[in-house]
């Protein structure tokens, strides 16, 4: 195996090193968030109350973010939305530690993180293709997947040893102790050269903005069919909330075995990471986009049939291989074809469709177990992934038709 090209960028490697330690805490963060949601209350509608919490933020904020991300320094507004988020987590660890933590309190910590994620991952997307070549960016948004999958897998397993050891807190305040290493990350870096658009920060310019990077999406047929399938696919098989329900409910273990289970997605995702990080001039590209949104959904049925601890690991495991290979392809794709004084607006609209699709699943998910049991809503959705794959090929036959080295000039092919 070579060293991936990305890495020969040591503003790239720097950032993959502090994502990496960072994420993985935001995971372990994320996955005790709904392992204390269970022990607050054993109603799985407390799920529709989390999706909706962050969810809000998305749609009010993500538009302006965009624009944002596209007219001041990338770098720097991440620093910033780290700092935030930092903050936010050594709150709810000392909330939690005192006791005194309560439903909407936890709603309103969620909802202020919400809106700062907002506009932190417009600006952390759109400033990677400023760290590598233009040539290695499959390479770059490939690691930055082992990454997030590496920490997607530490995170969530360390959480069930934490909280089973050290209690809930410390699961919180972990996570704040390593957003410090994406910040030092940021600072090594130094300057990073990016084309930004040096505009006042006017109300009347940010919706003409905003209007521009709609009209963009919208004249772009494989970016914005690919967003409706990413948000369909997401909304039907939102099932990560339910887990600490299946873990408790219906398979009966604690812990530390819902850490690993947590993990399993993450597995998955790794493992197609490593293999496409190696791979270049990737073929058939949107066929696999769609192949791989059905295959999630079948794997999302498996996981609700499932009585079985190591055949619910198994599902998660294959989940994560079909919604990483569509993620990667998907992050590839629409880089390439959105030029750099647009990719903060691009990154905030898709930002609605990737985060808002689960997020918003997660209401649906939560209404649906409150009304019909866990398992109903978990296979329930994974049916309606694999619908949503087929109307979207059949509607957007541009999408199931690209190849990957087609010619583009503003999102269209010559």
């Amino acid at each position: 195996m070579v060293m991936p090209p990305a890495f020969r960028s040591r503003s790239f490697t720097l950032y993959w090193i502090g994502h990496l330690i960072s994420f993985a805490g935001s995971q372990m963060q994320l996955w005790a968030l709904y392992w204390h949601l269970r022990t607050i209350s054993d109603q799985p509608v407390v799920i529709s109350g989390i999706g909706l919490a962050r969810f809000l933020p998305v749609v009010l904020f993500s538009l302006i973010a965009g624009v944002a991300a596209d007219r001041f320094d990338r770098r720097k507004m991440t620093i910033l939305t780290q700092v935030v988020l930092g903050l936010v987590a050594l709150v709810l660890g000392l909330n939690t530690a005192q006791g005194d933590l309560s439903l909407w309190m936890l709603f309103g910590l969620v909802i202020v993180q919400s809106v700062v994620v907002a506009f932190d991952t417009p600006a952390r997307q759109a400033l990677i293709p400023s760290l590598v070549p233009r040539e290695n960016l499959a390479s770059a948004y490939s690691l930055t997947s082992i990454a997030s999958k590496v920490g997607g897998i530490m995170g969530p397993a360390i959480s069930g040893l934490v909280i089973a050891y050290l209690g809930l807190q410390w699961a919180y305040w972990i996570n704040a102790i390593s957003y410090l290493a994406v910040i030092a990350a940021l600072i090594a870096m130094g300057n990073v050269k990016t084309v930004i658009e040096k505009k006042p920060f006017e109300f009347q310019g940010v919706f003409l903005d905003i209007r521009e990077g709609i009209e963009f999406i919208k004249n772009s047929p494989v970016i914005f069919s690919a967003m409706i399938l990413d948000f369909f696919g997401s909304f039907f098989s939102s099932a990560n909330t339910l887990l600490p329900f299946v873990a408790i409910d219906i398979l009966h273990v604690g812990p530390i075995q819902y850490g690993w289970l947590s993990a399993s997605q993450s597995i998955g995702t790794l493992m197609i990471g490593v293999y496409l990080s190696q791979k270049t001039n990737l073929q058939r590209q949107g066929l696999l986009i769609v192949i791989s949104v059905a295959a999630f959904g079948l794997a999302t049925i498996l996981f609700g049939v499932s009585t079985s601890f190591w055949l619910t690991m198994l599902a998660l495991i294959l989940i994560g291989v079909f919604d990483g290979l569509s993620t990667i392809i998907r992050n590839t794709v629409r880089q390439l074809l959105t030029p750099d004084p647009m990719r903060g607006r691009m990154m905030s609209i898709t930002q609605i469709f990737f985060k808002g699709g689960p997020q918003l699943g997660e209401v649906e998910a939560g209404l649906m177990a409150q009304a019909f049991g866990v398992s109903f809503a978990i296979i329930s959705g994974g049916v309606g992934c694999v619908a949503a794959a087929f109307v979207v090929a059949k509607k957007f036959p541009q999408l199931w038709k690209y190849n990957g080295d087609e010619t583009f000039v503003d999102g269209n092919i010559l």
